[in-house]
């Protein structure tokens, strides 16, 4: 501490003699005095004096007040005091509010100096921190609260080391979760700066929070406070969500995954009044845009950005954000973040971007929302914050979009341009731009029609057919001659801005058109001043600020020779260079094209997508030209130095490689055909396989239906036979000892039971035997209604005999007589038993005909099988077949290494098939992942 010491004894902080004295005695009450209200007196008295003399009581108080914290943790009235008194010395704020503006220059420095240099002191003995964090799990608020603030203003003095030392420390992290589950708002507030100050620039500690349920927790507290008409809260939980997922991939995915991206649709939900809003509003609202970009923006990897956008579209996300687009009354500084967002949600995401293109603006009669936005873009009133961030958007939109591209192109195609004027399209707001007399609307133009052939080359030469009328009288112009014309007189229009801007953004659109289309660069060759202004402008010596629009014009003259085909014979390739060398020199040409890659302003555009400048001054390069300029720069310059025969050769090159790229396109497209066959043949095979499976399922239920209708039909038969014997014995003894009322009621009991007993075989087998259900259940239903009205009026019989039998006289009555109606009511009886026996009988065939169905589905399974093994013999036929084919590829492999051998014994920069392919492959691959989501 002797340096702490020094800066006491300086004149600018130097103390009073009666504040030391009055410090020290404190001091030595807190370390000496036996009594607890003593030393808490002692403390409380040192945390009234720790603001005005911060520098004496950190000195000579510290030691004691960590003693204090370690020994007196009963108290919670001194621990609070304690921490009080070390937050009111180690932080800057404090301090930092008093100032006046009176004050030096250099205090602001000290004052920081002095902080960091208390908390390096505090944070020495590494179990301080983690008593700090004991003390911050305490619930009292006298204790947690001070804790809360004190940890943080320690993360702000020495982020890395508290970090580190809270990393380490058991449970370190989860302790100060639980401050958002904190009930009282103050500590809940506080413990979020807290875990701001905690979770910045550390992955780590980022990931452990994140994993504690931190997402859920923060979206809840931000639902509670009113979403983006919340206070300083909602900004403050941004703000810690942002520090958790910028940068951090893992915990991006884990958001998406937890479907929390869907909870943010709520905010921005706003109403059609949209005036007046509050200043904390439009923070909120620009933090909660911002989230939504780190979840897409183009730095991401790529498949965790392709996954947040679908998500983003599914939830409505997008749409809400479409709708803020299209409302009116929103503040300017929103609507250019909400452009920007926007432009990131879509970007490169298919089913987004045509999303995007469907939006239109409630006007009358509604318009694109397309339109709309580049309406503003070549609008020179608007902000230039504005028209940076639809470029931006247009230029998103038109990422990887071919269908997008088209659609612009085609506005300014003849078919397809409204002639009655009632409409305003893409095209003609594009063209306008492009020969405004604003030379922002320019460049912006050039760079978004630019945009429009990105990659196309069928859009590239669809875009020559374009035609302009100039003035009444004269014939129209191509579009391609008329920024040719522009560009040549450049210095004669007047502008509004940097003439430099318009023609650097007209050689970059022509830069772009012309490369890897050889009609376009034959179309600007046949105007015969284009090669002459080109020359001129390379060969003068002009100042730093033209040097630029000399490189760009030597890229373009560069493009010129590369892609040439040699189809006008006064520029040919040779004839061309020729010129070069003679007018400009090799050395002196290559020198300029240089000028393009080592300026400023290129090096920032190349660093990321978004076009972002200080100044309209300073908009100059786009960031997908930059690409191709670092794409182009070194085939130019060996093109330049290559000899007619080393040209010829490297044609026939050209030619053999084209040759053998076509073998392999139609070789890789049979075997694409054929891959898909066995695709096919698999899918089939699986159906069969299934419904095999489902047969074998069905047969093994019937076999168990028709065993247990054969036990059935057993049981029954005893049932039957037992029955028989039962009433024979009846009959017998009824003859026997003669007719009796007893014996008649069992018999009516018997034929009673029997009949209950049938009834219910009968309800078992409907039940059962729904396979043949619908061949036999009328039948039986039929046999069994007559079969209970015989059972019935035999019963009625029966009564009517045993009403005879109690009424007749018994004098009159002779034994013949009842012998007689015996043998009536026995021979019934047989004759019931009879058609018992033949409805059995007839369940028996029943049964027959459902084993015949079995067979019949034991037969159609053989034939699956059959099929079955026919179809794993095609299959065994289409791999051989594929073998043959890949035999034959490899030949072709071999021959292709030769050529490429010879091509660079020649000095030809050959591509990498294997990179080719991998990026063939990589674009197959990102299709089919939005084709499986779509």
């Amino acid at each position: 501490m002797n340096f702490l010491r020094g800066v006491m004894g300086g004149p600018s902080a130097g103390p009073q003699p009666s504040g030391a004295e009055t410090i020290q005695k404190l001091c030595d009450r807190v370390a000496s005095s036996t009594l607890l209200d003593d030393r808490r007196d002692a403390v409380r008295a040192l945390k009234s004096l720790s603001k005005k003399y911060r520098l004496e009581v950190g000195i000579q108080a510290m030691e004691h007040l960590i003693h204090v914290l370690q020994t007196d943790r009963s108290d919670s009235e001194i621990i609070g005091y304690a921490l009080d008194t070390l937050y009111n010395v180690i932080s800057n704020d404090l301090e930092e509010e008093e100032q006046d503006d009176s004050e030096e220059e250099n205090l602001p420095k000290q004052v920081d100096d002095l902080g960091s240099q208390f908390t390096e002191i505090f944070i020495k003995q590494q179990e301080n921190v983690t008593l700090l964090l004991t003390l911050v799990e305490e619930f009292d608020f006298h204790v947690r609260w001070p804790g809360v603030k004190l940890l943080t203003s320690l993360l702000k003095q020495q982020g890395p080391q508290v970090q580190q030392i809270i990393l380490v420390s058991p449970m370190g992290v989860s302790r100060l979760m639980d401050l958002l589950a904190d009930s009282r708002e103050v500590i809940r507030n506080d413990g979020v700066l807290l875990l701001q100050q905690l979770t910045k620039s550390n992955a780590a500690i980022q990931k452990i929070v994140a994993f504690e349920n931190a997402f859920e927790r923060l979206l809840d507290i931000i639902t509670e406070e009113g979403n983006s008409d919340g206070g300083i809260v909602v900004e403050d939980c941004l703000l810690l969500l942002q520090n958790l997922l910028k940068n951090n991939n893992s915990n991006q995915n884990f958001f998406k995954e937890g479907s929390y991206i869907q909870r943010m649709k709520p905010w921005f939900e706003v109403g059609d009044d949209n005036c007046g809003w509050s200043a904390q509003k439009v923070t909120n609202l620009h933090l909660m845009l911002q989230l939504v970009r780190v979840l897409v923006s183009p730095t991401n990897p790529p498949g965790a950005t392709s996954s947040c956008q679908k998500a983003m579209f599914h939830c409505g996300l997008l749409q809400q954000l479409c709708t803020i687009l299209m409302a009116t009354g929103v503040p300017a500084d929103i609507l250019t973040e909400t452009i920007n967002t926007v432009s990131e949600v879509i970007r490169g995401c298919q089913m987004n971007q045509d999303y995007f293109a469907s939006v239109n603006a409630p006007s009358n009669p509604p318009r694109p929302a397309i339109v709309v936005l580049l309406m503003s873009m070549v609008n020179e009133r608007q902000p230039f914050v504005l028209r940076c961030a639809v470029l931006y958007c247009f230029q998103c939109f038109l990422y990887k979009n071919q269908k997008g591209q088209g659609e612009i192109v085609s506005t300014l195609l003849p078919s397809t341009i409204d002639a009655t004027g009632n409409s305003v399209s893409a095209g003609q707001l594009l063209c306008g731009g492009l020969f405004s007399t604003d030379s922002l609307s320019n460049w912006c133009a050039a760079v978004a029609l630019a945009h429009a052939l990105q990659e196309n080359a069928t859009l590239k030469e669809q875009l020559l057919r374009v035609q302009l009328a100039t003035s009444i009288g004269n014939p129209p112009v191509s579009l391609l001659q008329q920024c040719t014309n522009i560009l040549s007189q450049g210095d004669k229009i007047d502008r509004r801005g940097s003439k430099v801007q318009t023609r650097v953004g007209l050689l970059m659109l022509l830069c772009t058109w012309l490369s890897n289309c050889s009609i376009a660069v034959t179309h600007f060759l046949h105007n015969p001043a284009n090669v002459p202004f080109l020359t001129g402008q390379i060969a003068e010596n002009l100042g730093e600020e033209e040097q630029l629009v000399q490189g760009l014009c030597a890229l373009l003259l560069g493009i010129s020779i590369y892609y040439n085909d040699n189809s006008l014979e006064n520029y040919r390739k040779e004839k061309l260079k020729q010129l070069i060398e003679k007018r400009i020199g090799r050395e002196n040409f290559i020198e300029k094209l240089g000028f393009i890659s080592k300026h400023e302003l290129y090096s920032r555009a190349a660093q990321k997508p978004q076009p972002s400048f200080s100044s309209p001054d300073h908009m100059m390069f786009d960031h997908e030209f930059t690409k191709l300029v670092k794409e182009l720069e070194g085939v130019i310059s060996k093109a330049i130095y290559k000899s007619s025969e080393e040209d010829k050769k490297e044609e026939e090159v050209k030619k053999t490689l084209e040759q053998h790229d076509n073998i392999v396109t139609h070789y890789k497209k049979v075997i694409r055909e054929q891959d898909q066959e066995l695709e096919e043949l698999k899918q089939r095979i699986n159906t069969l396989t299934s419904q095999n499976e489902q047969l074998q399922a069905t047969v093994t239920q019937q076999v168990s239906q028709i065993q247990q209708h054969k036990d059935q039909y057993n049981l029954l038969k005893v049932q039957l036979g037992k029955d028989t014997q039962h009433h024979n014995s009846h009959g017998d003894t009824f003859h026997m000892n003669g007719i009796q009322t007893e014996e008649v009621s069992k018999l009516k009991e018997e034929l009673e039971e029997w009949k209950n007993k049938h009834e219910l075989l009968q309800g078992q087998l409907r039940e059962k035997d729904s396979v043949i259900e619908k061949l036999e259940l009328e039948m039986l239903r039929s046999q069994i209604q007559l079969q209970s009205a015989e059972i019935s009026k035999l019963q009625m019989e029966n009564q009517k005999l045993q009403v005879m039998n109690i009424t007749a006289d018994p004098l009159l009555g002779d034994s013949s007589a009842r012998a007689a109606n015996n043998s009536e009511l026995e021979g019934r009886l047989e004759q019931e038993i009879k058609e018992l026996k033949s409805e059995v009988k007839a369940l028996s065939e029943e049964k027959e005909s459902l084993k015949q169905h079995l067979d019949s589905s034991s037969s159609t399974v053989a034939i699956l099988q059959d099929e079955k093994s026919k179809l794993q013999q095609e299959v065994a036929e289409s791999k051989k077949e594929q073998d043959d084919l890949l035999v034959l590829l490899a030949d072709q492999d071999q021959k292709l290494s030769a050529l490429k051998i010879k091509l660079k014994d020649l000095g030809v920069p050959v591509e990498d098939e294997d990179d080719i392919e991998s990026g063939d492959q990589g674009d197959e691959d990102e299709d089919g992942d939005e084709e499986e989501q779509d």
